[in-house]
């Protein structure tokens, strides 16, 4: 087991993968705003979407080559890629606003469609980065 680094770097490595991480999010809104435009990327939160999506599949990926070929740079690895880059983008305090809002608009398809899409890709990309690190062979 690998100690953890002294607080003040744990910080910095949350803090600049984190600040990554959320450029990453914005870059995937900008990204959906030019091309389905700014009605059709307000009707939905795809933005938010994909990168809970993208998020957990990276998230299954590095924690799958973390367990398959140890732990290398260990715990500032961890802190740096998982809690610092995947917890700025992924947006799951997005995914709950947004599910409020179709909840108070009153369109309650919208948001069960929201959240079962958003778990079952979620879930399911997580277990195929995990199955592709396990399955990978070296």
């Amino acid at each position: 087991m690998t100690s953890s680094p002294p607080f003040a770097q744990s910080s910095l490595l949350v803090a600049v993968g984190g600040g990554f991480g959320a450029w990453l999010r914005y870059l995937t809104s900008r990204a959906w705003l030019a091309a389905v435009g700014p009605i059709k990327a307000s009707a939905f939160p795809w933005s938010t979407l994909t990168c809970n999506v993208l998020g957990s599949l990276a998230m299954g990926v590095l924690i799958g080559a973390m367990a398959r070929y140890g732990h290398h740079g260990g715990e500032q690895l961890r802190l740096l890629l998982a809690v610092g880059v995947l917890g700025g983008y992924t947006t799951f305090s997005s995914f709950a606003m947004e599910f409020a809002l179709f909840v108070e608009r009153g369109t309650l398809g919208m948001a069960a469609l929201y959240v079962g899409v958003s778990l079952a890709a979620g879930f399911t990309a997580l277990f195929a980065g995990l199955w592709l690190m396990r399955g990978a062979h070296a």
